[in-house]
């Protein structure tokens, strides 16, 4: 027998998957958890179906996605460096978000969730906004596959009649994580680590994952169709910032402040960073691109819209941080 109210979340064995599956299911709601990974590890004592699916692979979707009333579309290759990035990267999301909707179409889903990114907004004017527009820097693979995604997303579901709403989420960490680490929660690591020696004055905006999973609730149960909701905070916070968190909660790491040096010199590092990735094909701590993108830039936010349309609330950044700290001091080990 169908299930009313049956949701499908994709990508639900990643960081914000899990925990947008375990928080639907602690509102009753029926969940069907999709991976290309079928490690039931993630999903040990919650209640969920979980199958196996594959964004690159339509008919394994439309499979997946049969009585499903509302997709949540998390699932993307969340990656800023790869050997081959157009292939790596943006070629699987833009074939991911094509896939998705029409598959969602075929098989009678109502609404989808489209998870987009921060990514997909035009720095242009600060605090960002909805309604500025997508980003006009085309530098990177990522960036230009969440821009170029979205778009595409919008564009099929209102060509298969399909009601799509996109949230766009910030650097996501948060007091639980599920392996392996993601790039945001990969940085609070890093200064745990004492692995910043240099302040790169790139900024980033924190958000709680368990808010972002709200958000994307809110977004199906009240979010406009055809409409943008930014989920962040609405001031982001520097490396050095989040370093003086650290300190003050760790003392006894003797964490040491990142030290300023000239751009010139920033880019001289990621540049030998970057020789070294191509050798061992792991992903460079620091690109000369992320320092030509984002040095400098304030990823400040107008976050108004989700607020009194969603009645999203984030968590304060602070403890956000603070407690992706303690998480991650208590749990390090996991994530070897």
């Amino acid at each position: 027998m169908a299930q009313k109210n049956l949701a499908l979340v994709t990508g639900a064995n990643g960081h914000l998957g899990n925990n947008l599956v375990r928080l639907l299911i602690s509102k009753g709601i029926p969940v069907r958890a999709s991976v290309r990974n079928t490690d039931k590890g993630p999903f040990c004592g919650v209640d969920c179906e979980v199958v196996h699916a594959d964004i690159t692979d339509k008919q394994s979707l439309i499979s997946a996605l049969q009585g499903v009333e509302i997709l949540y579309a998390a699932g993307a290759a969340f990656r800023l460096w790869a050997k081959d990035p157009k292939k790596e990267i943006y070629d699987v999301n833009l074939a991911g978000t094509k896939n998705t909707v029409e598959a969602a179409a075929e098989a009678g889903v109502k609404r989808i969730v489209y998870v987009s990114s921060i990514a997909a907004l035009s720095y242009s004017k600060l605090p960002a906004k909805e309604s500025y527009g997508y980003n006009p820097d085309r530098r990177d693979m990522y960036y230009n596959s969440k821009n170029d995604g979205e778009k595409l997303a919008f564009e099929l579901a209102k060509k298969h009649n399909i009601e799509l709403v996109s949230v766009l989420p910030s650097a996501m960490i948060g007091s639980e994580a599920f392996a392996p680490l993601n790039v945001s929660y990969n940085i609070i690591s890093l200064i745990l680590k004492k692995a910043i020696p240099v302040e790169t004055n790139i900024t980033l905006n924190w958000i709680d994952v368990k808010d972002v999973a709200e958000g994307c609730y809110l977004a199906a149960t009240k979010g406009r169709n055809g409409e943008r909701y930014i989920l962040a905070n609405e001031k982001c916070m520097s490396i050095k910032q989040t370093t003086k968190i650290a300190q003050e909660l760790f003392p006894e790491l003797h964490i040491k402040m990142p030290v300023a040096v000239p751009k010139p010199v920033l880019f001289a590092i990621a540049w030998l960073m970057e020789a070294v990735s191509k050798i061992n094909g792991k992903a460079p701590l620091l690109s000369t691109k992320a320092v030509a993108m984002f040095s400098g830039l304030q990823q400040n936010f107008d976050i108004s819209k989700a607020h009194t349309e969603l009645g999203f609330r984030p968590k304060d950044t602070t403890q956000a941080v603070r407690e992706a700290m303690c998480y991650l001091y208590e749990n390090g080990d996991r994530f070897k």
